[in-house]
C-alpha cells in the first residue's frame, strides 16, 4: 500500500479526545491530525516522539492531517509503527491479490466488508467453487512492550473477542475461518497476547483457535512511502 501523498514529518505534542493529536511540524508550525486508532496506543503516544502525517485536500474534513506512523525506540534504535488502523484491509487484500499469503492462495474472488455473523461485517470474504469460503478477520497490531516481540492487544477488545466467537460459528458452519494479525512495526520477530492487559480476550483467542480457527501474524516493512506485507512471524500464545 503506498501512501497517496508525501508524509509531513513532526514531533508530537499529545494525543487528547482519543481522535486527536497536536503535532508540531518540523517548520515550527503546529497542526491537529486526526488519529485513526480507537486503542491505549500504549508506548506510542509520548510527547516529543517523531511522527509522519498524510495530507488530504478533502472539503469536507475538519481536519486535513491524518496521523500515519509514529517512532518507537525500544533499545536498539527508532522503527517506524504504522497506527492507522483503516489500513490494514487494504494492506492484507493486496497481499493476497500478490500471492504474498501462501494459505490464502487460489481463491477466485475476494469480497471486503461482507455481512455476516451476528450483525456484524467481516473483513475479507474469499471464495471458490473449489475450496469453498474463506472468512478472514484482521486486526491492527503497534504494541510492543519487549525488543523484538508485538503484543496484541493493547486495550480491552470485547469487540475482538466477539469477532473471534463469530469466526468460530463460520467453522462450525463448515468454512474455513482466519484470524489475521497484521503488524505495522518491522522491528520484531513474534507475536504475543497481551493477556495481562485482556484475559478475556486471551480466553477467547484460546477457544477460537480450539474450534479451527486459523490464526496468522503477518509482520510488516514500513517506510515513509508505503506499507507492505513482509512475512509470516509465530505467534506466541504465553
Amino acid at each position: 500500500m503506498n501512501f497517496a501523498t508525501p508524509l509531513l514529518r513532526g514531533h508530537l505534542i499529545q494525543r487528547y479526545k482519543r481522535f486527536l493529536a497536536d503535532v508540531r511540524l518540523l517548520d515550527g508550525s503546529v497542526v491537529t491530525a486526526t488519529c485513526p486508532n480507537t486503542g491505549s496506543m500504549m508506548g506510542l503516544r509520548e510527547p516529543g516522539q517523531t511522527v509522519w502525517l498524510s495530507t488530504s485536500d478533502s472539503p469536507t474534513r475538519k481536519y486535513k492531517h491524518t496521523w500515519e506512523l509514529v517512532e518507537h525506540d525500544l533499545g536498539k534504535g527508532p522503527s517506524l509503527v504504522g497506527v492507522n488502523t483503516s489500513h490494514p484491509n487494504k494492506i492484507v487484500a493486496d497481499a493476497i491479490a500478490g500471492a504474498k499469503i501462501k494459505s490464502l492462495v487460489g481463491y477466485a474472488t475476494l469480497e471486503r466488508e461482507r455481512k455476516y455473523g451476528r450483525n456484524s461485517r467481516i473483513d475479507i470474504l474469499l471464495t471458490d467453487p473449489i475450496k469453498g469460503l474463506a472468512y478472514v478477520e484482521i486486526k491492527n497490531v503497534h504494541m510492543s512492550r519487549k525488543a523484538g516481540r508485538a503484543e496484541f492487544p493493547d486495550s480491552v477488545t470485547e469487540r475482538g473477542a466477539k469477532h473471534l466467537a463469530e469466526l468460530s460459528d463460520m467453522v462450525r458452519l463448515g468454512h474455513r475461518a482466519v484470524m489475521i494479525f497484521l503488524v505495522q512495526r518491522s522491528d520484531v520477530t513474534a507475536l504475543s497476547l497481551a493477556r495481562d492487559v485482556d484475559p478475556s480476550y486471551g480466553a477467547a483467542f484460546d477457544a477460537a483457535e480450539k474450534a479451527g480457527v486459523e490464526m496468522l501474524a503477518l509482520r510488516c516493512e514500513l517506510s515513509t512511502t508505503a506499507i507492505d506485507v513482509d512475512k509470516l512471524i509465530p505467534i506466541r500464545k504465553a
